[in-house]
């Protein structure tokens, strides 16, 4: 007997969905851990020479761009500061597309994982399918 075909497999289990959003969640709070270390962001810009005004509109931003891609996060915008410093503008405007972007591109990236698994269920689900009707 093949050994492939002597693993035993739970056609009842269905694909969780829930799962690509949490995964990509975590994902992007591992990658954003990892990248950082122990070091704020804050911390870590004020390193690198970055502007308090540019370092509070990155902040602001950001959390601004993780909400527009969905999440739990609020929007933060001071308005008549945007308008007046141009460094917290510039923060702010980098701050929002980079963790839009970064987030939108997990849980993108999560969603084509699961896809590539619902498929290969599938087609397993079916493989098995047919030949049970073939046994029969």
């Amino acid at each position: 007997m093949n050994s492939a075909t002597s693993i035993p497999f739970d056609y009842s289990a269905k694909p969780c969905k829930r799962m690509p959003v949490c995964s990509a969640l975590l994902a992007t709070c591992l990658i954003v851990t990892v990248l950082v270390g122990c070091q704020s962001t804050r911390e870590q810009m004020m390193a690198e020479g970055f502007p308090a005004p540019f370092i509070d509109g990155f902040e602001a931003g950001c959390g601004s761009g993780r909400q527009a891609a969905g999440a739990l996060d609020r929007f933060r915008k001071d308005v008549p500061r945007y308008l007046q410093q141009p460094e917290y503008a510039q923060g702010w405007d980098d701050g929002f597309r980079q963790c839009k972007e970064g987030l939108d591109s997990a849980i993108e990236l999560e969603l084509r994982d699961n896809d590539k698994r619902d498929r290969d269920w599938r087609e397993h689900v079916d493989q098995a399918m047919a030949k049970a009707m073939r046994g029969l």
